[in-house]
């Protein structure tokens, strides 16, 4: 018998292909931002027997490539899945030249912080009242309101 995760393969998105909008949202809830940072990165998707179950958006800024948004459908959460996509992206990051790769999440995204920090994320900076000034509409998650920004950084020497 064959994981979840042995069945699996990640690929670039062609730039003709669907963009897989459904997930991504689960990560940020504004079309708006999303279209933002979509035409400056590389968008890479988990798939499983031709279907889309996760992906991860790359955005290269100068020296640094930061994971922009990171979703795993929730049908197949809790299967490792997620830290597949955070190695695959430090692994694609590394093989460009990268010495570190960010990323950023609220400070209501309990399960995603110690997914992050248990993948050797190290916490860098909080982005105070980010997502309070950035998003029309407040974002509730675990009960607690989403307001700051916490962005993490991984060496990959």
């Amino acid at each position: 018998m064959t994981s979840l995760q042995e069945e699996t393969t990640i690929r670039k998105l062609a730039t003709n292909e669907k963009m897989p909008y459904d997930l991504l949202l689960l990560a940020d809830p504004s079309v708006t931002m999303i279209n933002s940072y979509l035409p400056f990165s590389d968008v890479y998707v988990l798939e499983t027997k031709k279907q889309v179950i996760g992906a991860y958006v790359l955005l290269k800024d100068n020296d640094e490539l930061e994971i922009k948004n990171i979703a795993v459908n929730p049908a197949y959460q809790g299967k490792g899945l997620g830290k597949i996509l955070l190695q695959d992206a430090a692994q694609r990051a590394r093989a460009g030249g990268s010495k570190k790769l960010c990323i950023g999440t609220g400070n209501s995204s309990i399960a995603q912080l110690y997914l992050y920090q248990r993948q050797g994320f190290e916490i860098t900076a909080i982005k105070k009242n980010y997502f309070t000034t950035h998003y029309p509409e407040p974002i509730y998650e675990n009960g607690i309101q989403c307001k700051h920004l916490i962005v993490l950084e991984k060496s990959l020497y």
